[in-house]
């Protein structure tokens, strides 16, 4: 394994490019109804190397070997070579040769997973978005086994959707190309600071451009740079302080180049959101003064005299406000809230003091239990709990009674031997369609915690999707929902369920939920989690890690949090593990 590239890598390729060949792979095999086996080393692959804290290509070009990456073997160790030297995968386009070339399009249809095209594909011959809706208006779909009416219908509402959206990318995705692109222009002659806004500083989950900011004496040497830049597919437009370009992955990026005396002003601006910077704008006005990206103003005409704009903190304090995270700025009034007294101090990945949702090599994990504890406290966490799959989910080798029981064992066996961090034992229970837990009560009641989870019979109707959680919560030993709607970016809508309804029964039954920081979840959404922390119910970031470089994943999380309004005390695992114990001692 970890043979060396013998020549210079010609294009960038990022660790995202790599994953997303991996992924679309898994899905095309899936769809030809490879053995699920093959295709879950794939999406594991792609998971893995998505999100591994190094770039891959960058090792390789300068002459060293892969790193030791859990799940990555000889075959899967030769396509990173092969992909990071020339960006594109033989494999990959045998099996386009092998497939419909539109039929990978499909898969951008949220609610269409390989299983849902490969039917389409094998019943009705859809292989193109075309055909998927030709078919779904004629309402052939409703009547194959797996869909009905209701799927048909949000087939064609996602149809709608996408014909007037444009692309959009998970944001850690986003941060390969936005990172590696940000520390190329710092490098440009004259450049004091360059810094990422939009919508990617606010942190939303998925971003559908980059805005960069630069501030610079003189703008011609980062023009050059940015524009020149290896990964620019296509240069939109170029002046003398602003550009547009489009990079290869299909992500559009925006410069502009401030002085700066207008460096918080137009980081300000940019960063958005616009809703929140109308508001600004008219309380500016309001004050008899003026707003936009060079500064704030006073006075009219050519009698204008700029009285901040240096920093944010100046242009905020200027409206009379004080500085507003980032992640807060969406007119959900926190200008509103920022005027009547202190903003909430926002939750931190520091403030993490431990993670209660981890598997290990038992059920569908890459790293042993030990590994996994070693990670996590590596990475700065106090108490790590274990919770493997449940029986029910028999791809992910789910535990029964008697394995839970034995990893019990070795949880207490390990724990005696480790330093700087305790292990919880814990299962990720299976909730079963009718709110029963896949798991019998004696084995639930011998543990740390109980993680409910959905895990199918996602397209019940509100009322019984609510019920079948409420019972749920209902069980004595329930602890913490985790990924609470269970929506997938891309891919799975969120479920249907009256969250108030089940979030006010979390309180009254005195159980958690979860914030799964997996980048493809972030599930709870960022409404939800300030309607938890309204209501007072705790709310659990975790990793959802499924080996140990997924604890870094938290940080995603956090920003959801962020987005969400929690400060430390909202979040469940910002306790001690003496705080937290009687918390998950629950009493009804």
């Amino acid at each position: 394994m970890g043979s060396v590239i013998p020549r210079p890598i010609p294009m960038p390729v990022h660790n995202a490019d790599i994953a997303a060949i991996f992924e679309e792979i898994a899905d095309l095999l899936e769809i030809q109804g490879a053995n699920p086996f093959r295709v879950r080393a794939y999406r594991n692959a792609a998971r893995t190397v998505g999100e591994f804290g190094r770039d891959l290509a960058a090792l390789l070009a300068r002459g060293q070997e892969l790193p030791k990456i859990p799940g990555i073997g000889e075959d899967l160790d030769r396509k990173i070579h092969e992909i990071a030297s020339t960006g594109r995968s033989a494999f990959l386009e045998r099996l386009h040769q092998e497939l419909p070339a539109a039929i990978t399009e499909l898969l951008h249809i949220p609610g269409l997973g390989p299983k849902k095209v490969k039917a389409l594909y094998d019943q009705l011959r859809v292989d193109s978005v075309e055909d998927l809706r030709a078919a779904a208006q004629s309402g052939k779909i409703r009547d194959l086994p797996g869909f009905g009416e209701k799927t048909e219908r949000h087939i064609l509402d996602a149809l709608a959707v996408r014909a007037n959206e444009t692309r959009r990318f998970r944001r850690p995705v986003a941060a390969q190309y936005a990172e590696a692109l940000a520390r190329h222009l710092r490098g440009a002659r004259g450049v004091s600071r360059v810094e990422i806004a939009g919508s990617y500083r606010r942190c939303r989950e998925t971003v559908g451009d980059l805005d960069l900011l630069a501030t610079a004496r003189d703008s011609g040497p980062v023009m050059a740079r940015f524009t020149g830049y290896d990964e620019v597919a296509e240069v939109l437009s170029q002046g003398e302080t602003r550009a547009s370009v489009v990079l290869r992955c299909g992500l559009q990026v925006d410069l502009r180049v401030v002085a700066e005396a207008s460096h918080g002003a137009a980081l300000a601006y940019f960063t958005g959101s616009r809703a929140h910077n109308i508001v600004l704008r008219k309380r500016a006005q309001a004050r008899g003064l003026k707003l936009n990206e060079y500064g704030v103003f006073r006075g009219r005409g050519g009698h204008e005299a700029v009285i901040a704009g240096d920093t944010e903190a100046s242009v905020y304090a200027a409206l009379g406000l004080p500085w507003i995270p980032p992640e807060l700025r969406e007119d959900r009034g926190e200008v509103e809230w920022a005027e009547r007294g202190p903003l909430p101090e926002l939750v931190t990945r520091a403030d993490l003091k431990g993670d209660l949702h981890c598997h290990t090599r038992a059920s569908d994990g890459a790293n042993t239990i030990r590994e996994m504890a070693e990670a996590a406290w590596a990475r700065g966490l106090a108490y790590l709990a274990i919770t493997e799959h449940s029986q029910r989910l028999r791809m992910a080798h789910g535990l029964d009674p008697v394995r839970l029981l034995k990893q019990m064992d070795e949880i207490d066996r390990i724990n005696d031997s480790l330093q700087g961090i305790v292990l919880l034992k814990g299962i990720e229970v299976d909730i079963l369609e009718d709110g029963a837990l896949d798991l019998p009560d004696d084995v639930l009641g011998r543990l740390d915690l109980v993680i409910g989870a959905v895990h199918g019979h996602f397209d019940l109707p509100s009322a019984r999707q609510t019920a079948r959680l409420l019972r749920a919560m209902d069980h004595p030993h329930f602890t913490l929902l985790a990924h609470p709607t269970t929506r997938e970016l891309d891919k799975r809508p969120p479920m249907e369920a009256d969250w108030l309804k089940v979030i006010r029964h979390a309180r009254a039954r005195g159980c958690y939920l979860e914030l799964d920081s997996q980048p493809d979840r972030l599930d709870l959404l960022d409404t939800w989690c300030r309607v938890a922390r309204e209501e007072g119910v705790l709310v659990a970031i975790d990793s959802d890690a499924h080996s140990v470089h997924d604890f870094d994943d938290l940080e995603w999380g956090v920003g959801q949090a962020r987005r969400g309004w929690l400060e430390a005390r909202d979040v469940l695992n910002s306790r001690t593990l003496v705080e937290l114990r009687p918390l998950l001692a629950r009493t009804l």
